[in-house]
């Protein structure tokens, strides 16, 4: 896109100062007489899409609470490299069992496309046709933290001197990993397009069930539930390095849901919007037949303390969780909550030795609501 920057109302800056009297001095040359000034951005004009707004302006913010998301999301601020893994290599190599270790690298192998995956979808599918630029702002951050987290895992199988070839094809060879991620490109490769006309009510109906899908199911429930067998050995005070990571991303996930969440519900009411309930019955069945799949293979032994059912059970709860979020019905009525230990995960209120490790209980972080 080209940009005229006569449109916002000056020439281009020079670094030169036009002398008195000279083109310039009073008006850019070239430039019409007098170029009535833009008129003032209101509130109103914006829009989650399709806005009449200023995308530069930051304010005055119609989205106050998306502004609130980037502030917090930088209270989480963190890197793989500030927490020890040396417990993690002995665990690995000495403690495992061989269905642990069958586990562990296999949640490893779908986190690491996972993140690349949502990396792109909000760069490239959602961020891009905002119109309001406090949305975009904490999507950039969200985009930042994606690639944080591809970092963390590529850390976790460095420091493990695990086959990173190996490790990383097991999303294109294993058929259950792989079936996760088809259904997650199938589902969100549709509107990557940037010409997409959302003013069309059917484009826009494709957009809001696709957006519904990655924050409320994609992130909302495949990696606040996918987290969780790794969550199962730190429990027994297995891998600590790896879960205790895996809890920062985790509290990121949770922001990214709740955001995710937030502009759905706005961008359908803002377009007396209302999403097909047999197209979304779909998306949860589809979901979870690929997450059924995925855990009866990383699960085909189950580890002590965690199993296969448990992780489908669990799926089930937290999607009703993220319906009701969403003011949809529930897909899995009656579904029990079998893991309450789970949601204690993303809290991270833990205490640190300052001479044992860095601190990373940040200043405000511990007092912020989760989910």
């Amino acid at each position: 896109m080209s940009l005229n920057f006569e449109d916002f109302g000056g020439a281009v800056a020079t670094g030169v100062a036009p002398q008195a009297g000279s083109p310039g001095a009073g008006q850019a040359a070239g430039s019409p007489a007098a170029r009535p000034a833009l008129a003032a951005v209101s509130a109103q004009d914006k829009r989650i899409v399709g806005g009449q707004g200023d995308i530069n302006q930051l304010a005055p913010f119609k989205y106050p609470w998306a502004w609130e998301f980037f502030l917090n999301a930088n209270k989480n601020h963190w890197t793989p490299l500030e927490i020890s893994m040396a417990q993690d290599v002995h665990d690995y190599n000495h403690k495992l069992t061989p269905a642990e270790r069958h586990v562990f690298e296999n949640v490893l192998a779908y986190l690491t496309t996972s993140d690349i995956l949502a990396m792109r979808n909000i760069g490239l599918a959602v961020m891009e046709k905002m119109t309001a630029p406090e949305l975009q702002i904490y999507q950039a951050r969200q985009v930042y933290e994606e690639a944080l987290h591809t970092w963390t895992y590529q850390h976790c199988i460095e420091s493990l001197g695990l086959d990173q070839q190996e490790i990383y094809n097991r999303y294109r060879v294993v058929p259950e990993i792989h079936g996760k991620i088809a259904l997650a490109n199938r589902r969100l490769n549709r509107v990557l397009r940037s010409d997409m006309d959302l003013t069309d009510r059917d484009n826009l109906h494709e957009f809001a069930l696709s957006y519904m899908f990655f924050a409320g199911i994609f992130e909302g429930c495949w990696f606040y539930n996918g987290f969780t067998p790794i969550f199962a050995l730190q429990r027994r005070g297995l891998m600590k390095g790896t879960a205790e990571q895996l809890q920062y991303i985790m509290r990121d996930e949770v922001l990214h849901c709740a955001f995710g969440i937030r502009v759905v519900r706005e961008l359908l009411k803002e377009n007396d919007l209302t999403l097909d309930p047999r197209e979304v019955q779909r998306l949860w069945e589809e979901a979870e037949a690929a997450e059924s799949a995925y855990s009866g293979y990383i699960l085909r032994e189950p580890i002590l303390g965690y199993s296969a059912d448990l992780h489908r059970a669990q799926f089930r709860f937290i999607a009703n969780r993220r319906a009701r979020q969403l003011g949809l019905n529930e897909p899995f009525p009656g579904a029990q909550n079998v893991l309450p230990w789970l949601d204690e995960q993303a809290n991270l209120r833990k205490e640190k030795n300052f001479f044992e490790t860095r601190v990373t209980e940040y200043q405000t972080g511990g007092a912020l609501s989760w989910d």
